[in-house]
C-alpha cells in the first residue's frame, strides 16, 4: 500500500475535513475519469473504501453518545460534556453536518483522564489477570528461571448477516508461527475437513478454509503450541556496534508507515544525542515512548496514512502503534528492529496484541512491549523496566511482519491490512468487513512444562 504516501488532492481533503463525504466521493469519482498517474489512481480508489470505513467507525449520534456517557460514568453531567468537548477529549467527526462519535470514545476518554476510572464499573477479571502477570514478572526479575508453557487455544469467527454478495466464503484465521520464542505447534481440530496451513516462518501465518455462503456460517481452529518466556541479562558494556548484512531489511524504510520523515529523524536525534551504544540508544527510545505516549485505542489501522507519524504527533496510540513508532525510530538510529504480533494469550483470556524486537550484538533479538511497559500512575516502575529486553510467555505469535501477503492471497482489501489476529473473510464478489462477523478467542488450557 505504498500509494498511501500520495497526498489527497486539496479539494477532496478539504471536503473530508468539513465532513462533506458525499461531495468528497463525488470529486473522487470525477477525478478517476481522467488520466492519472497510477499511484494517485490507487490512492483515490482506496479513498472511496477508506471513507466508508471511517464513517462506520463513528457509529454514535450526539444524542446516543451523551446517553452512553450518562449510563457508563457515574454522576456524569451536561456541564462535564460541554467541558470535555471544549478540551477535545471526546472523539467525534462531522458527517454531513452532524456530529458522530467514535466507537470507543468513552474508553479513550478514560485513558486520557484516569480519574474517570473510579466512576465506571471495574473489570475484575482483567484486574485479576494483571496481578497474575505482575507476580510472574516479579519472580523473573527476582531470579526465577524462564519457563516454557504449553497452550491450547481456539479461535472462531461467525458470519452475522445474510447481506453478503457471493456464493462462497473464503476465510483466513491466524495460526501459530514457529519463530523466535514459539517452539512448535500441533493442529488439534478444525471446523472444516479441507484446509490449508501456510508454511512455518511465513510473515503472516494462517489457516485457510472456505464454505458456501450462509448466515451463521462458522470457521474455527483449535491448536496447541509451546512458547518460552524471554529473559536476558544484558550488560551494556558488552554490546558491540554494527550488525550482520542479512539484517539490512530491518534497517530500511518500508512505506507507507516506516518512513524516515524529517520530524521522526529530528525526534530520534534529540532522544539519542551523544549516545553511541545501540542498546542504550534503543533504551532511550523505549523510555521516551513509554513515558510520553499515553495508551489509547486507535481507529482501524486501514484509516491511517502513517501510523508512527500519528503517534509521534498526537502522543497517543495502542500497542501496535507504539511498537511501530519504536521500530521506525530504531531503524533511523541504525538499530535493526522488527514487528511481532498475535495474541496476548493469558490463562484467563486471549486478545489481539502487538509488540516489537530490536537487535544488538552479541545478544541477538531482544523483545520490547511498549504498551505493557507504558508508564501509568498505577503501574510499578519495574514493569516498565521488564518490558525492555524481556517478554512474558502469555503470547501466541502469528505475525512476524506487517502488511505481508497471505498464502493463498486475498483478492479484496483486508479489514486489517496491517496483520491478522482475528481473521479475514471475503467472497468471490466482495470483502467481508469486521462489522459482518464476530470473533471469539478462547484459551482452553495453559500449562507449565
Amino acid at each position: 500500500m505504498h500509494f498511501l504516501t500520495v497526498p489527497l488532492p486539496e479539494e477532496i481533503e478539504r471536503e473530508e475535513k468539513l465532513g462533506n463525504f458525499k461531495r468528497a466521493k463525488s470529486l473522487i469519482y470525477k477525478r478517476l475519469q481522467s488520466n492519472l498517474p497510477s499511484p494517485l489512481k490507487e490512492r483515490l480508489e482506496y479513498e472511496l473504501e477508506r471513507i466508508e470505513r471511517l464513517i462506520k467507525n463513528y457509529p454514535y449520534s450526539e444524542k446516543k453518545a451523551i446517553k452512553r456517557l450518562f449510563k457508563t460514568i457515574k454522576n456524569f453531567t451536561n456541564r462535564e460534556y460541554r467541558a470535555l468537548l471544549e478540551e477535545g477529549l471526546l472523539d467525534y467527526i462531522t458527517v454531513e453536518g452532524k456530529r458522530k462519535f467514535e466507537s470507543r470514545f468513552i474508553e479513550n476518554l478514560i485513558f486520557a483522564r484516569p480519574e474517570y476510572r473510579k466512576r465506571v464499573k471495574p473489570n475484575k477479571k482483567r484486574e485479576k489477570a494483571r496481578q497474575i502477570l505482575y507476580k510472574r514478572i516479579k519472580e523473573l526479575l527476582d531470579g526465577s528461571r524462564p519457563k516454557t508453557y504449553t497452550v491450547t487455544a481456539e479461535i472462531e469467527v461467525t458470519l452475522q448477516t445474510e447481506k453478503i454478495k457471493g456464493k462462497k466464503v473464503r476465510c483466513w484465521l491466524p495460526y501459530p508461527n514457529v519463530t523466535d520464542q514459539l517452539l512448535d505447534v500441533e493442529l488439534i481440530q478444525t471446523s472444516h475437513k479441507d484446509f490449508f496451513i501456510s508454511p512455518a516462518g511465513s510473515s503472516q501465518r494462517t489457516i485457510y478454509m472456505e464454505d458456501e455462503n450462509r448466515k451463521g456460517l462458522k470457521f474455527s481452529v483449535r491448536f496447541r503450541y509451546k512458547i518460552m518466556e524471554i529473559f536476558f541479562n544484558v550488560k551494556p558494556e558488552d554490546v558491540e556496534a554494527g550488525w550482520d548484512e542479512n539484517l539490512r531489511q530491518y534497517l530500511e524504510e518500508r512505506p507507507p508507515h516506516i518512513v524516515f520523515s524529517p520530524y521522526l529523524k529530528q525526534l530520534t536525534e534529540e532522544i539519542t544525542r551523544n549516545e553511541t551504544n545501540p542498546y542504550l540508544k534503543a533504551q532511550r527510545i523505549y523510555k521516551w515512548i513509554t513515558h510520553n505516549v499515553r495508551y489509547s485505542y486507535m481507529h482501524p489501522y486501514a484509516l491511517y496514512d502513517n501510523i508512527p507519524l500519528f503517534v509521534a504527533t498526537n502522543l497517543k496510540g495502542d500497542c501496535g502503534a507504539q511498537a511501530l513508532l519504536f521500530i521506525a525510530m530504531c531503524r533511523i538510529a541504525g538499530i535493526p528492529a522488527k514487528w511481532q504480533s498475535g495474541w496476548y494469550a493469558h490463562p484467563m483470556f486471549g486478545s489481539p496484541h502487538d509488540w516489537a524486537f530490536f537487535y544488538v550484538k552479541p545478544y541477538g533479538w531482544l523483545p520490547v512491549d511498549l504498551s505493557f511497559g507504558n508508564i501509568t500512575s498505577d503501574k510499578p516502575e519495574w514493569v516498565n523496566e521488564f518490558y525492555f529486553g524481556h517478554l512474558d510467555g502469555f503470547r501466541m505469535v502469528a505475525n512476524s511482519e506487517y502488511m505481508a501477503d497471505f498464502t493463498p492471497p486475498k483478492k479484496f482489501w483486508r479489514s486489517d491490512p496491517f496483520d491478522n489476529q482475528v481473521g479475514e473473510l471475503e467472497t468471490e464478489e466482495e470483502h467481508i468487513y469486521t462489522d459482518k462477523f464476530k470473533y471469539r478467542i478462547k484459551i482452553i488450557s495453559f500449562e507449565t512444562l
